[in-house]
Formats: structure tokens, C-alpha cells, sequence
């Protein structure tokens, strides 16, 4: 009865979007156990505690509504991750645990995202959801994958791509007359160690990347709807280039969650499997039916002329709207925090752990896991109300020495007797040419540029 709903010819894909999606996860849950204590727990720079206080259940639905303890939050994050282990050798689990396992995949990760505040406002966070939400339906190994899934897989993935190039074309100049990666690999949010590289490549190099990146966000995702094998061809060249932006940067896990939701539209040889049982493809409508609806909203943002990036539409994450760097930063700024003993100095600077900062360090690889305080750092640069909600805090916390919000950084210049002043500084960072890398041995030069936060005591904040 239901043989229509079935692609037995997608078992690869499915096998390796499921386990990609659950790496992911995992990702995401360790990334939340490391960081949570200085960012969201209960002496930490946004608490949830104090969030969820102010924002009712209907506006953010989380599991920490009910409790919101570090202890709760620590566990929470190891089930988490424990689940995220175990949907790794899942595939012929029954049906119903299938369901249960990757459903509280999803509960447990919507439940951080939503409490999650400025350090969880992140688009590859609604796609990590997006995606997990659907996988609950794509069902174990031993029965044949449920083709309404895949192609809700490839929609999502149209929306990313499509998306992506259309605010592109609309949001800045640069990317219409091919001049937009004359500036991005050097002011990108965090580069890479190949970044400096891709910088100096030359610049008709940089043009036919545009134009080649172009093709791919604003003709290819057409392709994913199309008959076999021009889909699977479609899906290599959004993977081929998004290997390519993993070397130029470190955009957390938005290039290999991406990769993941291409690998929906590669057929290959079909398996003997029988079709799903009858009782699942109730679900497995519904959802399908659900996302049909859902889709008037970002197809109304993708055609309307005030196109908007990363916005989802309802509280759960789903049917959301994509796109990235519909802007170009030209000029590169770094905020720069030191501490001191007194004004006279010496001023000693804090290391953070993946951000610009010692001109001579190399930048780090750190993609595709994710360092929130870092990134926020850099909008801080671009704009200093970005940190309007939790500068001041983070800068208490350096003059007390608090070990939750140090273990963010990955150097603490005072790790005996905290500072008694702390400032902030603009600089405007530069990538150093070949010649000047191999005279001064340093990836950057910088110069000052302006006060960001005057010298403070803690009797100043």
C-alpha cells in the first residue's frame, strides 16, 4: 500500500545524513558542556536561571523552564551527547526507539537553543534543529527510506543555498560586481589557518569564486528536484563547494551540516528493503503535510524585496528562512581586552581562544565546533551593542578572576591576583603580505584604532 513512499534507492543517503546529523548533535552537545558555565549557567554571563524568570513558556519552550541548575543543565547537555552516541549505531534499532531516540535528540537540543539567548542566535542552530526533526523520520536501516523525507531534506537545503544567494544579490554591491572576496576571508568573523592564503589569491581568482558561488546558491538548488542523475550532480557541487569554504574559514558547523543535507539527493544501487510499516507513514504524512504549510513563510521572505536572513517563523525551528554574509565587511576590527595594575601599566592583554588577537599566532582551525564568546566578539567589533547585555558582566568577571568565565579564554594574563582595571580597545587587524609574513614572522599587522571601553575597577561597574 505504501510502496509510493518508499526509495530504496536512497539507502546510502540516508545513512549518511543520519549519522552526519547525529556527529552534529554531538558537536553541539559538547560544545554546550564546555562553554555553558561561563555563558548561560548560574555565574555565568547570561544565566538561564535569570531568563527563563522573565520569558514564559510559550515565548521559549525548554525543558529549563522546569529546572535550570547547573546540574540540570550539565545533565541534560551528557544525555544529550549520550544519545547523540548511541543514534551512531541505531540503524536497526525498532522503529518506535528510532522515533524516541532522535526525538529527544531534538528535545534536548531545541530546549538549549531557546534558552540559549545572544550565544545561540545563530542560523546553523535552526538548521541543526530543522534537520533533526526530519531525521526522526527517516527511519532505521532496515526499512526503505520514506521518500517525503528526502525531499523535505532537499527543500530545506534549496532554502539554505537559494536563500543564501539571493540576500547575497540584494544586501551589498560587492557581490554584484564580483568584488566581495577582495575583503571577506580577511574580515570574516573568525578565519582560518588558510585564510591569510585564500586572501592573497589573485584577484580574478577572487571574481570567478563569486561567480562560481553564485551558480551554486542561485542555479544549482533548482537542480535537486530534477530527475537522476542531474540531482546527484546537483548535490556534488554544492559539496565540493562547501569543502571549499571549510578551508577558507570557520563557520562552526554550518559547511558540514550543509554537506550533510546534499548527501538527501544522491541516489545510488537499491536495496531489498521492505517498505515502512503502515502505521509510520501516518507520521511520516503529517510532518510532510506540516512542512507544506510551514513553507509560505520563507518562500513569502525569499520573493519579498525585504528578504531577511536566519529567521525562523514559529518557536519550534521549523520551516525556517536562510542566508549568510548579506553584508561585506571592508575593514577589519578586533576588541582587544587588557588588564592592569594601574593606568600607568604595563597593560597585559587576554588571549581569546580562536579570535584575532597576538598578531604573530597563526588562526587556529576550530570549525565545525563553536566558540560563541569568540563570535560575539566579533559583532562586538562591528557593533558595541552587540554586548550590550553582557560586556559589562564579562568585564567584572575578569577584574574577579571567575574561573567559569576565564576557561572561555585561552589565556588569562593574571592567573594569580585578578587586575584592578580592565579596558577594551579597538584594532584594526590586516592580513600581512608573503613578504612581510617571512620578514616578521607574524600573520597580522595591527594598528590601534579607538577606545571601545575606558579603563574600569570594579567600582566603576
Amino acid at each position: 500500500m505504501w510502496h509510493w513512499m518508499s526509495a530504496p534507492d536512497y539507502q546510502a543517503a540516508r545513512f549518511a545524513v543520519t549519522h552526519l546529523i547525529a556527529l552534529v548533535y554531538l558537536i553541539g552537545f559538547i560544545s554546550f558542556l564546555r562553554q555553558f558555565p561561563g555563558l548561560l549557567g548560574e555565574r555565568g554571563l547570561t544565566p538561564v536561571a535569570r531568563f527563563v524568570e522573565r520569558v514564559p513558556f510559550r515565548r521559549a519552550p525548554s525543558l529549563f523552564h522546569f529546572r535550570s541548575s547547573d546540574r540540570w543543565l550539565a545533565g541534560a547537555g551528557w544525555t544529550g551527547a549520550a544519545a547523540s552516541l548511541l543514534a551512531q549505531v541505531a540503524d536497526f534499532a525498532p522503529v518506535w526507539a528510532w522515533l524516541v531516540l532522535w526525538a529527544l535528540l531534538w528535545v534536548l537540543y531545541s530546549s538549549i537553543v531557546n534558552v540559549g539567548q545572544v550565544w545561540y542566535g545563530f542560523g546553523w542552530e535552526s538548521l541543526l534543529l530543522e534537520a533533526g526533526f526530519l531525521a526522526i523520520f527517516l527511519g532505521p536501516a532496515h526499512i526503505a527510506p520514506p521518500a517525503p523525507v528526502l525531499w523535505l531534506l532537499c527543500w530545506l537545503l534549496f532554502r539554505v543555498e537559494f536563500g543564501a544567494g539571493l540576500i547575497k544579490l540584494r544586501g551589498d554591491s560587492c557581490w554584484r560586481d564580483l568584488t566581495a572576496l577582495y575583503y571577506h576571508h580577511e574580515t570574516q568573523p573568525l578565519p582560518g589557518p588558510l585564510s591569510r592564503s585564500f586572501h592573497w589569491l589573485p584577484r580574478p581568482l577572487h571574481k570567478v569564486e563569486v561567480l562560481a558561488n553564485h551558480g551554486t546558491q542561485l542555479v544549482v538548488p533548482f537542480l535537486l528536484f530534477a530527475p537522476q542523475p542531474v540531482a546527484s550532480v546537483a548535490a556534488m557541487i554544492i559539496i565540493v563547494t562547501q569543502l571549499w569554504l571549510m578551508l577558507s574559514g570557520n563557520f562552526a558547523w554550518l559547511n558540514l551540516l550543509t554537506i550533510t543535507l546534499a548527501f538527501a539527493a544522491i541516489s545510488g544501487p537499491p536495496a531489498a528493503l521492505p517498505d515502512p510499516p503502515g502505521w509510520f507513514a501516518v507520521p511520516v504524512l503529517a510532518v510532510t503535510a506540516l512542512f507544506v504549510v510551514l513553507a509560505y513563510w520563507p518562500v513569502r521572505n525569499m520573493l519579498g524585496s525585504g528578504q531577511v536572513m536566519n529567521r525562523s517563523f514559529n518557536r519550534l525551528h521549523l520551516g525556517n528562512t536562510y542566508g549568510a554574509f548579506g553584508s561585506i565587511t571592508r575593514v577589519r576590527y578586533e576588541v582587544v581586552v587588557q588588564g592592569a595594575e594601574d593606568l600607568d601599566g604595563p597593560w597585559r592583554e587576554y588571549q581569546f581562544k580562536a579570535k584575532p588577537g597576538d598578531p604573530a599566532r597563526r588562526p587556529p582551525q576550530v570549525a565545525p565546533y563553536h566558540l560563541r564568546l569568540d563570535w560575539l566578539m566579533w559583532f562586538v567589533a562591528i557593533n558595541p551593542s552587540y554586548g550590550r547585555g553582557w560586556l559589562p558582566r564579562f568585564l567584572r568577571a575578569l577584574l574577579r578572576n571567575e574561573p567559569q568565565v576565564l576557561a572561555l579564554l585561552r589565556h588569562n594574563p593574571f592567573p594569580g591576583e585578578p587586575p584592578k582595571l580592565v579596558k577594551a580597545d579597538l584594532y584594526r587587524y590586516r592580513f600581512n603580505s608573503r613578504r612581510d609574513r617571512r620578514e616578521t614572522g607574524a600573520h597580522w599587522t595591527r594598528t590601534r584604532s579607538s577606545d571601545l571601553v575606558p579603563p574600569l575597577s570594579l567600582d566603576d561597574l
